[in-house]
């Protein structure tokens, strides 16, 4: 099965996603509530490209403090989520504005997901750009955080996330999918929401909650 972000994007969500990571024996794979979307509407799903923040309380003159944010998001391909590690929003770090938001969307990326802040929210919410985060501030980071590190391991509101981990994201919050059980995953989470599907058209019927659980397996 090839893993199209744009075609699970439409057929997919998260709570299928977080019960079949749960039956896999994955049980920590969705993210702390605290990491909500922009907007209600977004829905992300792409492959994860991470960067690790950390604290600075100066930049030196001359230095470019931006030097590997900029390789980061200049390196997306179509279909990546940037994925950005802060500590969580108590860190009141906002990597991630309107400028990246553009850079990210021309390159065809699939959206940002962020334990930090975001800024310049009216403008990605004009983009369209799915962008899932821990909090709305205006602070920038220079002087204040710079990205250690890209491409490693990192950990965002709780879940441990790899380069390449399916990430997937709508109104119900955000799950990381670790990349060697995509596939199963996916697959499964595609045969649950058939099942719920049919589920949902009994219960439209009259059928009882019993019965059809009974029949389907799924409620």
């Amino acid at each position: 099965m090839t893993l199209d972000p744009k075609d699970l994007a439409a057929r997919l969500y998260t709570a299928v996603l977080s019960d079949v990571l749960d039956e896999m024996g994955h049980m920590n794979q969705a993210l702390r509530s605290f990491v909500r979307p922009l907007d209600d509407g977004f829905v992300m799903c792409g492959f994860a490209r991470t960067g690790l923040y950390r604290p600075v309380y100066a930049v030196e003159p001359g230095r470019n403090p931006y030097e590997i944010e900029m390789d980061l998001v200049d390196g997306l391909k179509p279909g990546e989520v940037c994925v950005l590690a802060c500590g969580g929003p108590t860190e009141r770090i906002a990597p991630w504005g309107e400028l990246l938001t553009t850079a990210a969307w021309v390159r065809g990326a699939a959206g940002c997901l962020t334990d930090g802040l975001v800024r310049d929210v009216r403008r990605i919410r004009e983009i369209g750009f799915p962008v899932f985060c821990g909090g709305i501030g205006p602070l920038d980071t220079k002087g204040r955080a710079e990205m250690a590190a890209m491409d490693v391991a990192v950990e965002v509101a709780g879940v441990r996330i790899e380069p390449g981990d399916l990430i997937f994201g709508d109104a119900d919050g955000c799950v990381a999918i670790p990349h060697a059980i995509a596939q199963e995953a996916v697959g499964r989470a595609l045969e649950k929401v058939s099942a719920e599907n049919r589920t949902r058209d009994a219960l439209l019927e009259g059928t009882s909650l019993r019965e059809v659980f009974e029949r389907f397996g799924v409620l």
